[in-house]
């Protein structure tokens, strides 16, 4: 950006709270502030956080904590005393990250502190929503207010066109932009004395196929298929090892899964892993990410391990698999475990030809923090101009006055020393 901007980054998670948007917004904080202008970060208040270390505000709101149900808090999208702070910072531009709590606390700011509204559009958010309301009417209605929220926005970004498909088929029905999130892993391996210092104490054999797959154990995330697949395997006499990574709720039931199908003895379970260069390690042991999900809009634990020189098995037509080609930076199988074992037990046997896809992987498909926000913020200024001019699309609904109402309440000072 040729100036100085303030951008308000809002989003219903922020760490301590770690999930995949949530480091999204981490990034888009610590780029904006190192290289473009300077980030305010709005979030709902989580337990225990600690915000000492930022070197830019963080703004918590009140919540309802539900993270022993859901590992999340809910937030009250109604701030007074942050909406007195965001009026007095001279907004350049808010960008929301969630269609949730952050949407509507947007919405009622957008008016108040004028400046343009840019929504990113990270996760299929209706498969969430599935998960947790039971009522076909509730889940209606609840997506309907998300897409509602969505369509009235200055411009909406989706992190991968299936992303932005996934959203017209809810019922937007605007037009999105594609701005890829980039991955805070360096390009490069790490050395190997480090791989072998935490790797060495598992039972991983050398000359055998090494499989990770990393994210949240939820079966979701395909990983049925690669439970299958593996059992295919043993039985025709292969031998490898799968190391998991990661925690989730489906995690029990994924555990008998695997000893139900006989491989449990090829199974590492690396747990949670928060240190990022020990992630790198087990990416740079392993040979193959296994990653046959359709639910990822934007799959950056591939770029993760692309960035490790690592190359990916994953469904063709997937988000995940945006910018892959078959057998030169990746391998895309159709989606199921005959598919999946088939094709490992072909590309197993010429490791050096899968390491080179990996090599590709990391030249052709990686994309770093510092290059996807130094696009974002170049098309910041696009908004920001388009805002001031009257060239954004008319998307203003009923509602967009009931929540400029809501604003103006927020901001009048006799609200500051109101609790709650």
């Amino acid at each position: 950006m040729s100036t100085m901007r303030t951008i308000a980054l809002l989003n219903d998670s922020f760490p301590p709270l770690i999930d995949g948007v949530s480091n999204a917004v981490f990034n888009y904080a610590e780029q904006i502030k190192q290289h473009y202008g300077n980030p305010i970060v709005v979030t709902p208040e989580y337990p225990y956080a600690d915000d000492s270390n930022y070197d830019y505000p963080i703004l918590r709101y009140h919540s309802i904590d539900i993270t022993r149900q859901l590992n999340v808090v809910a937030g009250i999208p109604y701030a007074p005393r942050q909406a007195k702070q965001l009026r007095d910072a001279n907004i350049d531009l808010l960008h929301c990250h969630c269609p949730a709590a952050s949407i509507v606390l947007s919405r009622a700011l957008r008016d108040v502190i004028n400046a343009p509204l840019i929504m990113t559009y990270h996760s299929k958010y209706d498969i969430d929503i599935r998960n947790v309301v039971r009522s076909r009417l509730v889940q209606h209605n609840v997506i309907g207010a998300m897409i509602e929220s969505i369509n009235a926005c200055d411009e909406v970004w989706a992190v991968s066109h299936g992303a932005g498909e996934n959203l017209r088929s809810l019922g937007y029905t605007g037009d999105y932009i594609v701005m890829e999130n980039g991955v805070d892993m360096p390009h490069e391996r790490v050395s190997d004395d480090y791989v072998r210092e935490v790797t060495g104490s598992y039972d991983i054999p050398e000359n055998v196929p090494v499989f990770i797959f990393a994210g949240r154990m939820m079966w979701y995330k395909g990983i049925r298929i690669i439970i299958d697949a593996l059992a295919g395997l043993k039985a025709s006499g292969m031998d490898f090892r799968m190391v998991f990574v990661g925690k989730g709720t489906d995690f029990g039931e994924i555990q008998k899964c695997i000893r139900e199908s006989g491989i449990e003895e090829k199974v590492i379970y690396a747990g949670a892993i928060y240190d990022r260069n020990q992630l790198r390690a087990w990416y740079c042991r392993a040979d193959l990410l296994l990653f046959p999900s359709t639910f990822d809009t934007n799959g950056l634990v591939v770029r993760e391990a692309a960035a490790c020189s690592l190359p990916a098995v994953l469904i063709e037509g997937s988000c995940a698999a945006e910018g892959v080609t078959d057998g030169r930076n990746g391998y895309l199988i159709a989606e199921n475990a005959i598919a999946l074992a088939v094709r490992l037990d072909r590309i197993c046997s010429d490791m050096n030809a899968v390491h080179q896809v990996g090599v590709n992987a990391g030249n052709e498909i990686y994309i770093s923090w510092e290059d996807s926000i130094r696009k974002a913020t170049e098309r910041y200024e696009v908004v920001i101009d388009n805002y001031k001019s009257g060239r954004c699309p008319q998307r203003k609904k009923l509602t967009d006055e009931f929540f400029k109402s809501v604003g103006e309440l927020m901001s009048f000072d006799l609200f500051e020393h109101i609790s709650f």
